[in-house]
């Protein structure tokens, strides 16, 4: 009889905390993750919001905490680490999800949202990744960071100049990371999502305009949120054990 060794992507036993959970691609990922086994910390500013997404979770069988989380305050990202330990056992894997946007001219961007949108996207990414290494690196049992960029690290995506910056550091603040940790076994990597159907985007998608944006794109489709799942699966389980310091780009092939 041929051997079939375990699923490589069973995360069974090991604890995640993904911020940013209240809506999109955060949600998908707390759900995702929950599935192959984890027990998931589901984060936001208002619990509440949560609470659908926590039941869902419930159901598969897994285990699951919501904590309040703001990103931008790192007293509230080492709070959010503390209460994740104590209440699910020590931290095995963070997927940096939190993130907005605001669409401006470079000319008209307010500072209040520059400084809002780094502090969430960039800032926030920086302090939460350092938080949870810090604790695995106490450990000393390793651990694994993934972090959401977007093709506006690489690609100039009009009217988002601002929101490009921040990606692109969140790119090079992974591999700047992966580089720092690897001898303490900690994993970094980033992904890099096109174009991808949510609920925030919907309306756009359907309209005149989004749909003469994605006639061109090389496939002239929109991604799906499911269209993530095998790269973070892989990313989060010994499948990607050798992989560190990378930059994934998943767009269907948008930014060519």
């Amino acid at each position: 009889m041929t051997f079939v060794p375990p699923s490589p992507q069973d995360l069974t036993g090991k604890v995640a905390i993904v911020t940013g959970t209240t809506s999109g691609l955060g949600r998908r990922f707390a759900q995702v993750l929950a599935n192959a086994g984890a027990a998931v910390a589901i984060t936001g500013r208002r619990v509440d919001r949560l609470e659908s997404l926590g039941e869902e979770i419930e159901a598969m069988g897994a285990r699951m905490l919501p904590v309040q989380l703001d990103v931008t305050e790192v007293s509230s990202i080492e709070r959010c680490v503390r209460e994740v330990e104590t209440e699910l056992g020590h931290i095995d894997l963070l997927v940096n999800n939190a993130g907005m946007n605001v669409q401006s001219p470079a000319v008209d961007m307010a500072p209040e949202d520059f400084d809002t949108m780094m502090s969430t996207n960039m800032r926030g990414s920086f302090f939460m990744a350092t938080r949870v290494a810090q604790r695995m690196i106490e450990r000393g049992e390793g651990g694994t960071i993934i972090n959401i960029a977007s093709i506006g690290a690489h690609t100039v995506l009009p009217g988002l100049a601002t929101y490009c910056m921040s990606k692109a550091a969140v790119a090079m603040m992974t591999r700047s990371l992966a580089h720092e940790w690897a001898r303490h076994k900690i994993n970094v990597n980033a992904l890099c999502p096109g174009f991808i159907e949510t609920e925030l985007n919907s309306e756009w998608f359907a309209s005149a305009g989004g749909e003469k944006q994605i006639k061109t794109w090389p496939r002239r489709r929109l991604g799906q949120q499911t269209d993530l799942d095998g790269a973070l699966l892989m990313l989060a389980s010994q499948q990607g054990r050798l992989v560190t310091g990378s930059v994934l780009t998943i767009d269907d092939g948008q930014s060519l």
